[in-house]
């Protein structure tokens, strides 16, 4: 039985692609105060500007491919069984190659009803007011906005504690839940941490080994260094 290998990635790896995050400009996410486009309040305030940048994100997502990094992340899986929890938005590592992926914040390329949270398309073009559920509510972007609950945060969880090895790779570790993941990891699983600018991470009783690279470099690094172990 292959080993399970659970990786949380963030906004870095998909950075590489030429993604733009908001935490790059402080705080900014394309020119956007976040608040105004990422959360239940800027929806309710403004639904059109709203749905304008998730049209423009959703374009933009049409133009990037998976970089090096998502890659082999992919390749990992001929030798371990690879669960990716993601923060990400965007179907980076589904198209390139990756089998099981959880994504936490929702998805870019899905729409769901504003009154049936279970009613979820998928969705590839734009998303104007309008565009209708059966009982005729409003569509709105499939994303987990500032504020509400994160639906797969107890999925997430669960996979985290069956790791056998644990992968972070470009994420701040700023962004909770998802930064708590790691924490319930059983104490003996080495836990490995790919960013150029890694934040400190404490009260962790787990061997933890820092890659100070970006994910093009660090992942396809880890993966020499796994199979060495093995």
């Amino acid at each position: 039985m292959k080993k399970k290998l659970v990786v949380l990635t963030g906004a870095g790896i998909s950075a590489e692609s030429g993604i733009k995050t908001f935490r790059d400009a402080d705080g900014l996410w394309e020119g956007h105060d976040v608040m105004e486009v990422a959360s239940p309040e800027g929806w309710c305030k403004n639904k059109e500007l709203v749905l304008d940048f998730y049209n423009q994100r959703r374009r933009q997502l049409q133009t990037v491919e998976p970089n090096l990094g998502h890659k082999t992340l992919a390749k990992l899986e001929s030798d371990f069984d690879v669960h990716i929890i993601t923060q990400n938005v965007d179907n980076l590592h589904e198209k390139a190659g990756s089998s099981k992926v959880l994504h936490l914040h929702g998805e870019l390329l899905k729409v769901r009803s504003t009154k049936n949270e279970n009613y979820i398309l998928d969705w590839n073009g734009d998303l104007n007011i309008g565009n209708v559920d059966p009982n005729g509510n409003q569509l709105r972007p499939h994303i987990v906005w500032f504020g509400e609950a994160v639906p797969a945060l107890e999925e997430a969880i669960e996979i985290s504690q069956q790791a056998d090895c644990f992968v972070i790779v470009g994420t701040s570790m700023q962004v909770y839940p998802a930064a708590g993941l790691l924490h319930y990891t059983n104490k003996n699983v080495p836990i490995f941490y790919i960013d150029p600018n890694p934040a400190t991470i404490y009260d962790l009783s787990n061997p933890l080994e820092i890659i100070p690279m970006n994910a093009t470099e660090g992942v396809p690094f880890l993966r020499e260094k796994l199979r060495t172990r093995e």
